[in-house]
């Protein structure tokens, strides 16, 4: 009789020890094989996007822009002026939205939090709006680049101080409500400060409706300057940035400052919502959705998160910068249109896969 319980037991305790295990740690074959597949689809979408567009051109002609220089040619244009540098500014603001969201996730252990939502992007553009009105609607690309950092700083001081962040730390509700009621309060001013001027809000409804399209190619060097140093030193933290998830007590026994930590990512969020901003204007989704979905790959590691949310945002700008101009025959929809569209059901589908819990 005591034959049966003994075998039952036998049998059921490798699967108690099973469940008594901790989790296996993620391969890193996956990341490494997600960040590959990203890196060759951002490449195949930088090449149609060069070849691509609202007006046709025979692929041919597209060759022969790119290796026979001759400012007289109309392909070469139009090629040379406009797709190539709207290609790499898609690219730009697409990777520093995933980071910039990725960073402000793990500042606040907030899976709601991206640049959006907390009042960065309010900022900016409140910012851009009063340059454009001061200016009478020529504000230029250095007058764009310095307004919109400055307006993204602001926004991100004041939801902050809104938050008591020093004070109390960051809380993931608080900061939301914040991020809300200071997003509300500057998208009035704006519109307040824009609506009796109509030519200043045609100069201004251009930049704030979030698109690549029509960009002055020499802002692709400022954009270079500032992004790409920034993604580089965001993801050297990574390893901080996985400490600070562990709580502050812990990620100080780990040698991790909590503070420098807060401290040096508000500046690079700062640099690279600000920079996303001031090149395309306002993107919507893009640094929510990326980390988010990346993370169903990467896991909590920061070390992968960060690389991976750049190579997926910049595929998701790019691609709905692609979609948008031939979507409508004979004319374009904004990025920004096409990544609020994409955006909303994914992170829908998102929220409903995972519970969205505190990072």
């Amino acid at each position: 009789m005591t034959a049966a319980p003994l075998a039952h037991a036998t049998r059921s305790a490798p699967s108690q020890q099973r469940r008594g295990r901790p989790a296996r740690r993620r391969p890193r074959s996956g990341p490494l094989a997600a960040t590959a597949v990203g890196l060759a689809l951002l490449a195949v979408l930088a090449v149609v996007s060069v070849f691509v567009g609202a007006r046709a051109i025979a692929p041919t002609d597209v060759l022969h822009a790119l290796t026979d220089l001759d400012p007289t040619d109309a392909a070469q244009r139009v090629v040379i002026d406009l797709r190539l540098p709207r290609t790499a500014l898609a690219a730009l603001t697409g990777a520093a939205l995933g980071v910039a969201g990725t960073i402000m996730q793990a500042l606040t252990r907030n899976p709601l939090a991206e640049p959006g939502i907390l009042g960065i992007n309010a900022g900016a553009a409140a910012c851009t709006a009063t340059g454009t009105a001061l200016t009478a609607g020529v504000l230029g690309t250095a007058g764009t680049f310095g307004f919109a950092f400055a307006g993204a700083a602001v926004g991100a001081l004041a939801v902050a101080a809104l938050g008591g962040v020093l004070r109390r730390g960051a809380d993931p509700v608080r900061l939301t409500l914040a991020g809300a009621a200071l997003s509300v309060m500057l998208g009035s001013y704006t519109q307040a400060l824009l609506i009796n001027q109509p030519t200043v809000f045609d100069t201004f409804r251009h930049w704030a409706v979030g698109s690549v399209q029509g960009r002055d190619g020499s802002i692709v060097l400022p954009a270079l300057v500032v992004i790409v140093p920034a993604i580089l030193l965001a993801v050297a933290l990574g390893p901080s940035f996985n400490a600070l998830a562990l709580g502050d007590d812990l990620g100080r026994s780990v040698g991790a400052s909590p503070r420098k930590v807060l401290v040096t990512g508000a500046v690079l969020v700062v640099l690279l919502a600000g920079g996303a901003t001031a090149v395309a204007g306002p993107f919507a989704f893009v640094g929510l959705v990326a980390p988010l979905a990346v993370r169903l790959v990467t896991g909590p590691d920061h070390r992968w998160i960060l690389p991976l949310s750049a190579v997926a945002a910049a595929d998701l700008v790019l691609a709905a910068d692609i979609v948008g101009r031939v979507l409508v025959p004979s004319s374009e929809v904004e990025a920004s249109i096409v990544t609020a569209i994409v955006g909303a059901p994914v992170f829908i589908a998102l929220a409903r896969r995972r519970r969205l819990v505190r990072l």
